[in-house]
């Protein structure tokens, strides 16, 4: 058996960087910058108002109640064009540009407007409800760095500053193959000893959620020329491939020993991982290949520590693994003798703001039911425990 660490070591080792695209800015939520994204103009890109109300200069606020002379209106993409003068006032609007000569933006509310004049019944002070040309963003300056993902919290990042297209890393394709004459269809009722296919579609939709295009195959039952035959048509288009069951040491565990005699390098095929220590890891032909435990538990924790951060990588992410953090545990975590354990739990926050971590009700590695209410991974190092009240490492599953 080999670390956690090590196992990742040889799979950042292994795992290319894919080929670059451009990508439609619109089409580009989840995909990896492959260059930075520089602003093209100042942020804003003019002296802004924060408020509506008027324009003028501090120094005539000073002694209040004063009636200034209103001279013109600045609205959001109509600025006023003149310049502003002593005794002189501008209607403005939130988001307009503030007008040459005026120093600071007095609101609406304590103004009293007449005519063509407006009266200030409180002062205001230099810079006042006013952004600064460039305050937020400097024109040259990176605003998203390459590596990073374009979300929805983002896109409008670039979108501001005229990338209607970016570069981005391809994404991966996955082949999905279950095995064991165990599973049938999800849409055929199991018959006795039988259990529905439920990982191909679990590893679909992890697969998507990491950015890429996944294919499910057919299950394939305990017979080695079919799985020799699945596996060879799967590598031609993927680059990755994603096996689940087969991995361990019984006499219908046929992955490992399809692999290696259709060529296949194996670079490791044990890991001291609870769960998840029968996954192995090596490369077809082009496909790098992730043979995962059949367990749905295991598959989902193998997946995560491993799988997804070879498909991140591959999309040039300059952070691939889950992110990690502590939090306080409000039950036991405990791991074997030999092995590290990443154990499922349910953060939640105390009436202290603490970050909690509690133990599931959970079952072993075949209790996917409730593993999905899990949104964290406890890491906990082998041959010890973590008791309730300690605080506890955990990677988050979001």
């Amino acid at each position: 058996m080999i670390p956690v660490s090590k196992a990742l070591k040889i799979i950042e080792r292994e795992t290319q960087s894919l080929s670059v695209e451009r990508v439609a800015l619109e089409d580009s939520i989840g995909r990896i910058l492959a260059e930075d994204i520089i602003a093209d103009s100042d942020l804003p890109p003019f002296d802004r108002s924060q408020m509506d109300g008027y324009a003028v200069r501090a120094a005539d606020t000073k002694n209040v109640p004063v009636t200034l002379k209103l001279v013109g209106e600045s609205a959001a993409g109509r600025g006023w064009r003149g310049k502003l003068k002593s005794g002189e006032a501008v209607r403005i609007m939130t988001g307009a540009s503030v007008p040459a000569g005026a120093d600071s933006v007095q609101k609406l509310e304590v103004a009293r407007e007449k005519g063509d004049t407006v009266t200030l019944l409180e002062p205001t002070e230099l810079g006042r409800f006013i952004v600064p040309k460039g305050k937020e963003v400097k024109r040259g300056s990176v605003v998203l760095r390459h590596g990073e993902p374009i979300t929805a919290s983002n896109i409008s990042i670039p979108a501001a500053f005229g990338y209607a297209k970016v570069k981005a890393a391809k994404r991966p394709r996955v082949a999905i193959i279950s095995t064991g004459s165990e599973i049938v269809e999800i849409g055929k009722k199991p018959g006795r000893d039988q259990i529905r296919n439920s990982n191909s579609l679990m590893l679909k939709a992890l697969c998507e959620q990491a950015g890429a295009i996944a294919t499910v195959y057919k299950n394939i039952g305990d017979d080695i020329s079919d799985l020799k035959s699945q596996i060879s048509n799967a590598v031609r288009k993927a680059d990755i491939l994603i096996t689940t069951g087969g991995v361990s040491v019984g006499k219908y565990d046929l992955t490992k020993l399809a692999l290696k005699e259709l060529g296949a390098e194996i670079y490791f095929e044990r890991v001291a991982l609870k769960p998840g220590k029968p996954t192995v890891f090596g490369r077809l032909k082009k496909s790098l290949v992730f043979g995962l435990p059949g367990n749905p538990v295991s598959a989902a924790v193998t997946f995560y520590l491993f799988v997804r951060n070879s498909m991140l990588l591959m999309q040039r992410s300059t952070c691939p693994a889950l992110s990690s953090g502590d939090a306080i545990a409000l039950g036991s975590f405990s791991a074997t003798k030999e092995r590290e354990a990443y154990l499922p739990g349910k953060l939640v926050t105390d009436d202290e703001a603490r970050l909690t971590v509690q133990p599931l009700d959970y079952h072993g590695s075949s209790d996917f039911v409730a593993f999905a209410e899990a949104d964290a991974l406890v890491k906990v190092p082998k041959n010890s425990r973590i008791d309730q009240g300690e605080k506890a490492s955990i990677v988050f599953l979001f």
